[in-house]
């Protein structure tokens, strides 16, 4: 038997997926989505909402499948999405129409504007709809499309909690964003507030604060600019405001305060490797590039160096072997088999990718390498349809946003 012909490179949980691979796959670059991982992040993320007695909103930009979002969804029993993409807005619109969608970033008025005009189906978007806004110039030009349209729209107002991208930061600018909407009630409906805050889980250095001094300095902003909005515009305060905050790495954080109504969680219900971090230990890694061997050529040679390149297999045994996939230059990094490693002085490719080991790595042409992303967002948007998986084998395939 030749080595990797049963999957030898790979260990048990890889091992099955290539053989899944080669009797179903499409001998392509695929992107994996292992469901019973998934459901273990689902549940992990469900526990710890309901503990802190919040909801949960799901960041689409993370998840960019319709299916895959509305099978997390499912499982989780929520209907908030998180939109971040004007023409991702106007399909979650029509794929979700029960939907309550908040913006994750300010859009220019005219993205909102080419919205409504490509709007159609039930989803109302002066109920469903909270368009997140950061400045008062922003606030006046989307007063200005309201009133165009003839339409009311719901704000919710982005704040600067400590990530310093943008988002108010100042009590002049949100009292100045307030009193607009307060004069403009058939046009401007106050929705909510939204403080973004990963950096508190992300693992600064110590030299900067402890997360739970992070955490806390936070959520004194966050709650400065609640009490500001509640005391000097009472009429504008309601109980069912959108009081949304956190993200993947610091939703944990957010069961020990109880003036957010809710979470935002996306990457980590895939745990891409960025997202290994101390607050997400509880996570398992649930998303992979699998992508062929299409040539194997020995020992490393580098371009105008020929012959020459044999001292750095001499110098180095992880450079032996030399294997080129199909594609490549993705942001990911090798994961089965072990041993594997981009080259660096040889190039990236996004056609054929060289990757090196030792002979102890066992791959031959047509096995499968692994790799996982580093992050989801922009990943999953490369491969075509997502392939889901259960105990290794292939049960659905998703198409991605177009």
């Amino acid at each position: 038997m030749r080595p990797g012909a049963e999957g030898a490179p790979h260990d048990h949980y890889f091992a099955r997926l290539q053989r899944e691979l080669r009797e179903h796959g499409p001998m392509r670059p695929v992107l994996l989505i292992d469901l019973d991982r998934l459901d273990h992040n689902i549940d992990v993320v469900t526990q710890s909402v309901r503990r802190a007695g919040k909801q949960l909103r799901l960041v689409e930009k993370s998840l960019p499948a319709p299916q895959l979002l509305d099978y997390i969804a499912r499982r989780a029993d929520t209907h908030r999405l998180m939109s971040f993409h004007q023409p991702f807005l106007n399909h979650d619109a029509v794929r979700f129409p029960e939907a309550d969608i908040l913006l994750g970033k300010p859009l220019p008025a005219r993205s909102a504007q080419l919205f409504y005009e490509a709007h159609r189906g039930p989803f109302d978007p002066a109920r469903q709809l909270q368009w997140l806004l950061d400045t008062p110039e922003r606030l006046g030009q989307y007063l200005a499309l309201a009133q165009g349209l003839g339409t009311r729209l719901r704000i919710n107002i982005e704040l600067d909690v400590g990530l310093h991208r943008g988002g108010v930061k100042e009590a002049a600018d949100l009292e100045r964003m307030l009193a607009i909407i307060a004069a403009n009630p058939r046009h401007l409906a106050f929705a909510g507030f939204m403080g973004y805050d990963p950096f508190v889980g992300m693992g600064v250095p110590g030299i900067l604060g402890s997360p739970e001094a992070l955490f806390a300095k936070v959520m004194a902003l966050y709650d400065g600019f609640v009490d500001h909005a509640r005391s000097r515009y009472p009429g504008l305060w309601r109980s069912d405001l959108t009081l949304n905050t956190a993200g993947s790495p610091s939703y944990r954080m957010h069961e020990h305060e109880r003036t957010s109504s809710e979470v935002s969680v996306g990457s980590a219900l895939l745990k891409p490797s960025h997202y290994d971090l101390p607050s997400l230990q509880d996570h398992q890694p649930a998303a992979y590039i699998a992508t062929p061997v299409i040539k194997r050529t020995g020992a490393v040679q580098i371009p105008a160096l020929d012959d020459k390149s044999a001292v750095f297999a001499w110098w180095d045994p992880n450079l032996r072997e030399t294997f080129f996939i199909y594609g490549g230059n993705w942001l990911a990094e090798p994961e089965s088999p072990r041993g594997l490693r981009l080259n660096g002085l040889y190039g990236r490719s996004s056609n054929q990718e060289m990757l090196n080991g030792s002979a102890a790595v066992g791959l031959q042409v047509d096995d499968q390498v692994f790799l996982r992303p580093t992050q989801s967002e922009a990943i999953l948007l490369q491969f075509g349809d997502l392939l889901a998986v259960r105990d290794g084998r292939i049960v659905e395939r998703w198409p991605v946003y177009a």
